[in-house]
Protein backbone atom coordinates (compact mmCIF):
# COMPACT_ATOMS: atom_id res chain seq x y z
CA UNK A 1 0.00 0.00 0.00
CA UNK A 2 1.29 2.99 -0.97
CA UNK A 3 1.53 6.03 1.24
CA UNK A 4 -0.24 9.07 1.51
CA UNK A 5 1.22 12.02 -0.60
CA UNK A 6 1.55 14.16 2.98
CA UNK A 7 2.50 10.92 4.89
CA UNK A 8 5.33 10.49 2.44
CA UNK A 9 6.89 14.10 2.68
CA UNK A 10 6.08 13.38 5.96
CA UNK A 11 8.72 10.76 6.21
CA UNK A 12 11.14 12.14 4.11
CA UNK A 13 11.32 15.61 6.63
CA UNK A 14 12.14 12.60 9.67
CA UNK A 15 14.44 10.56 8.06
CA UNK A 16 16.21 13.60 7.21
CA UNK A 17 16.09 15.16 10.48
CA UNK A 18 17.88 11.82 12.07
CA UNK A 19 20.61 12.27 10.02
CA UNK A 20 21.07 15.81 9.79
CA UNK A 21 20.76 15.87 13.78
CA UNK A 22 22.99 13.36 14.35
CA UNK A 23 25.71 15.59 12.47
CA UNK A 24 25.25 18.63 14.22
CA UNK A 25 25.16 16.73 17.56
CA UNK A 26 28.18 15.49 16.47
CA UNK A 27 30.03 18.63 15.79
CA UNK A 28 28.91 20.08 19.07
CA UNK A 29 31.92 20.50 22.24
CA UNK A 30 29.90 19.87 25.14
CA UNK A 31 28.03 16.34 26.06
CA UNK A 32 24.58 18.54 26.82
CA UNK A 33 24.10 19.89 23.51
CA UNK A 34 25.29 16.96 21.83
CA UNK A 35 22.48 14.75 23.77
CA UNK A 36 19.95 17.34 22.64
CA UNK A 37 20.37 16.82 19.31
CA UNK A 38 20.80 13.34 19.55
CA UNK A 39 17.77 13.36 21.41
CA UNK A 40 15.87 15.18 18.52
CA UNK A 41 16.91 12.58 16.16
CA UNK A 42 15.60 9.86 18.45
CA UNK A 43 11.92 11.57 18.33
CA UNK A 44 12.81 11.90 14.58
CA UNK A 45 13.38 8.13 14.07
CA UNK A 46 10.82 7.54 16.50
CA UNK A 47 8.48 9.06 14.15
CA UNK A 48 9.79 7.29 11.21
CA UNK A 49 8.48 4.16 12.78
CA UNK A 50 5.29 5.90 13.51
CA UNK A 51 4.52 6.59 9.57
CA UNK A 52 6.12 3.33 8.35
CA UNK A 53 3.60 1.41 11.12
CA UNK A 54 0.58 3.50 9.42
CA UNK A 55 1.51 2.08 5.88
CA UNK A 56 1.80 -1.55 7.12
CA UNK A 57 5.23 -1.71 7.37
CA UNK A 58 6.27 -5.76 8.38
CA UNK A 59 7.36 -6.04 11.65
CA UNK A 60 10.88 -7.24 10.20
CA UNK A 61 11.85 -3.57 9.50
CA UNK A 62 10.16 -2.27 12.20
CA UNK A 63 12.46 -4.31 14.27
CA UNK A 64 15.61 -2.70 12.61
CA UNK A 65 14.16 0.26 13.08
CA UNK A 66 14.02 0.12 16.88
CA UNK A 67 17.59 -1.31 17.23
CA UNK A 68 18.55 1.74 15.74
CA UNK A 69 16.36 3.96 18.28
CA UNK A 70 18.32 1.46 20.89
CA UNK A 71 21.57 2.89 19.76
CA UNK A 72 20.53 6.50 19.61
CA UNK A 73 19.29 6.12 22.77
CA UNK A 74 22.87 4.26 24.07
CA UNK A 75 24.43 7.50 22.66
CA UNK A 76 21.98 9.71 24.57
CA UNK A 77 22.58 8.17 27.77
CA UNK A 78 26.46 8.15 26.90
CA UNK A 79 26.57 11.86 26.89
CA UNK A 80 25.12 12.31 30.60
CA UNK A 81 26.73 14.14 33.43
Amino acid sequence: MPLARHLSDQLKRAASSIVLNLAEGAGREFPADQRRFYTIALGSLRECEAILTIAGLDNTHLKQLDILAAHLYKLIQSKKG
